[in-house]
């Protein structure tokens, strides 16, 4: 059967093969001459590195995709390996790697080459969120919610997903209670991704504030 096997640049290969085996990958094949050349290998994929001098990080635009039974734990797996070697779970810069929330199909992540792998759950779920924003039964503020999980999720654009939902909660205040707060929870989310104090702040207490339930306050976790 033929196969596909993506080459991504890298400035600096050891370097590179240093980021991928921190995280738990091992290499099968490095070559130094005539061109720098690495493998590195994962439990059923590979990816493949060969070195471009001079290569900035934030000019690499290569992307891969990997479809995985899960990525929940994988995530996981992820975040804790950066962790222990660089102290902490990057968000932004190279290396990186984007959030995971709860029943979310997907997650990037970026190494310090700037190379971009897009890890996708097999199955349905991926595409049905992907396609979200687009059904016509949903409230203005759901369709509001989707396109910025969509935003945020597929694209990795936090500041475009903010700023549709302070559009939406702005020019949506008289929708269900409940629509708003899971909005507002949202926004809080991106506000603390991007740092914004200022807006976490205000977002706590407008939820503080809302007529909520026991119920809801419940389901929504506050």
């Amino acid at each position: 059967m033929p196969t596909t096997i993506p080459a991504l640049p890298c400035a600096d290969l050891d370097q590179t093969i240093d980021f991928w085996r921190n995280l738990g990958f091992t290499v099968s094949y490095t070559q130094r001459k005539p061109n720098p050349y690495a493998v590195i290998n994962a439990h059923d994929y590979c990816l493949h590195f060969f070195g471009l001098k001079h290569l900035p990080p934030a000019e690499n635009y290569s992307t891969c995709l990997i479809i995985v039974a899960e990525v929940e734990q994988l995530h996981q797996q992820f975040a804790e390996r950066l962790k222990a070697s660089l102290g902490k779970v990057p968000a932004q810069g190279f290396p990186r790697i984007s959030r995971m929330k709860p029943s979310q199909s997907r997650f990037t992540l970026t190494d310090n080459a700037g190379n971009s792998i897009i890890f996708i759950k097999q199955g349905d779920e991926d595409e049905s969120a992907a396609q979200a924003y687009l059904n016509p039964d949903q409230s203005p503020l759901q369709r509001a919610l989707a396109v910025a999980a969509r935003l945020r999720d597929f694209k990795n654009d936090d500041q475009a997903a903010a700023k549709t939902l302070d559009n939406a909660l702005a020019r949506y205040t008289d929708e269900p209670v409940f629509e708003y707060a899971q909005a507002l929870l949202a926004r809080l989310e991106l506000a603390q991704a991007l740092e914004q104090s200022d807006q976490v702040e205000r977002l706590n207490m407008q939820l503080s504030n809302l007529a909520l339930s026991p119920e809801q306050r419940q389901q929504l976790g506050l």
